[in-house]
């Protein structure tokens, strides 16, 4: 029986996971939506904290107000840029007039965004709430505490990424380094709740295994972090595509993309055949009821949707609907294999 302070860090932690998938879905949704700038300010949604439902709502003259902001915040952002070495990037978002461009307002999309965010406090709450409990374990296993409060340090700095976002009118590749860093955060709150878990529960930790087969989880968790970071960057091409608008036709988007989306076609292959063998061998030196096999078994399920839609975008036209999916599955792949690899990273001989 767990002491009642480790099992509330176990069930916040469990919950905080959960929502962190809901906020990637969220964002999602946002993204293939294009609400990215349904809210011009941040963290409030038109200075209010409920945002409203109609243009008869909106503050006066609240376009010039949000522009000068942003090209100030923006400024701010460059300037910091400069004294990394980075002046080229900084000059970029000086001068790009795309950033200052005012979106019209639309209802939905305002309230798509807002929601977005909604989850993303709640999340950072859950996540705080964890590095709180967490204590706890200062003594029996401080690195649980350790990156519990790394973990509050990262999603603090993920909130004001997500304002540079705002600011720099949906920058793709601040979008990127938004997306790469929320998979971060994940990774820690399942490694802080695998150590808090295998802490007394041992059978978590019954391997019947070697180090090949802890590198070759390894190698097939590497393959989908790489597969989404090029992914990130083939949405990015769509994204200057759709909006340039020299291609209408949504179908014509990934002929323009170019050699990065036959790199992610081809990473998509070589990791599918990674988790393909990665299966079989867990499977054949695990009962069917261990948590290994559980989830080898959920990683080929989740492998298995995210070929299905990554036919449907292929061939019926990149619909939204897919887009959001596609991201969404790609990171419980992450998740999943994750968790997997931590499973399978220590030998304990029952």
């Amino acid at each position: 029986m767990l002491p009642p302070a480790e099992q509330r860090f176990l069930w916040i932690n469990k919950v905080t996971i959960v929502s962190l998938f809901v906020l990637i879905l969220a964002g999602g949704v946002v993204r293939s939506t294009g609400s990215g700038m349904g809210c011009p300010d941040w963290p409030k949604c038109f200075d209010r904290l409920v945002p409203p439902t109609d243009a008869s709502q909106l503050p006066a003259g609240y376009e010039e107000k949000y522009i000068a902001g942003r090209k100030a915040k923006n400024e701010r952002f460059a300037a910091m840029l400069d004294r990394f070495g980075n002046r080229e990037l900084a000059e970029r978002i000086r001068n790009d007039e795309r950033i200052l461009q005012h979106e019209p307002f639309n209802a939905a999309k305002t309230w798509t965004e807002y929601i977005n965010r909604l989850v993303g406090a709640i999340t950072g709450f859950l996540i705080l709430l964890c590095a709180i409990f967490s204590f706890t374990f200062f003594k029996t296993k401080k690195s649980i505490f350790i990156w519990s409060v790394i973990n509050v340090v990262a999603v603090g700095y993920q909130a004001w990424l997500g304002s540079i976002v705002v600011s720099t009118n949906l920058m793709p590749w601040i979008i990127t380094v938004h997306m790469l860093l929320a998979l971060v955060i994940v990774g820690i709150s399942i490694y802080t709740y695998f150590k808090a878990r295998s802490l007394r529960d041992k059978d978590l930790l019954i391997n019947h295994t070697s180090g090949s087969i802890k590198a070759l989880a390894a190698i097939s968790l590497l393959l989908i972090v790489v597969q989404v970071g090029v992914g990130t960057v083939v949405r990015e091409e769509i994204d200057e595509i759709a909006a340039s608008g020299d291609v209408p036709d949504r179908g014509g988007w990934l002929d323009q993309v170019g050699e990065v989306f036959d790199v992610h076609r081809t990473l998509a292959v070589v990791s599918t055949v990674a988790i393909l063998f990665l299966f079989f061998v867990v499977r054949s030196r695990f009962a069917p009821s261990s948590h290994q096999s559980k989830f080898t078994n959920l990683l080929l399920l989740l492998m298995v949707l995210q070929i299905g839609v990554a036919l449907i975008l292929t061939y019926v036209d990149i619909p939204p609907f897919a887009q959001t999916a596609h991201l969404v599955l790609a990171s419980l792949l992450f998740g999943n294999q994750y968790y997997l690899m931590l499973l399978l990273g220590k030998v304990t001989w029952k």
